[in-house]
Parts: structure tokens; sequence; C-alpha cells
């Protein structure tokens, strides 16, 4: 189901117009991979995303349903974020851009995670799953 209006009805559209920028996916896989909640931690992850950048595209990935934020419970007067079930099921796709990206191009991506991914894609996705699902209990 349609959550927005989109420019057309092609699938391929409507995931670009949610996080075919430069940005939301490593947002994505900040929180996927990296553990990163809060603010702060997508900031120093390494690319140099720009605070307005990094606050529009938080609220872009909140308003699609990709990430949900909450108070920090140690410290209220700060924001963590989390995936959604429905960001959960982006890990697929983040799996298949990092397989294919470290079979073509010279990548940071651990060559044992790699190995991993590839030799059983389903056992790791369920793990990843399951990591992030506690992580963000």
């Amino acid at each position: 189901a349609m959550t927005a209006a989109h420019r057309s009805g092609c699938p391929i559209n409507a995931c670009l117009e949610i996080f075919g920028d430069s940005w939301s996916l490593l947002i994505v896989r900040d929180l996927l991979f990296f553990d990163r909640r809060r603010y702060g931690d997508f900031l120093a992850a390494g690319e140099g995303m720009a605070t307005n950048i990094l606050a529009d595209r938080l609220k872009k990935l909140e308003d699609s349903g990709i990430v949900t934020r909450k108070r920090d419970p140690l410290d209220a007067r700060r924001l963590t974020y989390a995936l959604t079930e429905k960001g959960l099921d982006l890990a697929p796709l983040l799996v298949e851009m990092i397989v294919w990206a470290a079979g073509y191009e010279k990548t940071s991506a651990p060559p044992a995670q790699v190995r991993a991914m590839t030799r059983d894609r389903d056992a790791f996705i369920a793990a990843l799953r399951a990591r992030v699902r506690a992580a963000f209990a």
C-alpha cells in the first residue's frame, strides 16, 4: 500500500522518493550495522553529513515509517532512533548492495562479513534482524 503520494506508481520510483538520496540509506546502515542511535552518532559516522541534512533525512525516514524516535531512557533530553519493522525489511537490500559493491569496488566491508553474507544470506539477515531488535528493545 502506498503511504504517501508519489510521482508515479512505479515501485522503483517509490523507493527512490523515500531513500534515494545520498544520505538516507547511510542512516539505515548506521542503525542496522553499527548500532548508532543518536543524532551525534550519525554525524560522527565519517561521511561528513551536514546537520541540516541529517535532521531532514531523519524526519523524512520517520515520516515514511522507516525509523522511529523516542526519548533516551537514560537522558530524557536526548532522542534515540531505531528502525521500525518496515526499516528492518531493508536489510536484504543493504546486504545485496554490500555484496555487489564488495565484488566490484574497493570497500571497507570486512571480508569475513561479506563471505558470511554471500554464503548464507538468509541466515545472515535473520541474525542481523535479531541483533538489531535486541539492541533497540
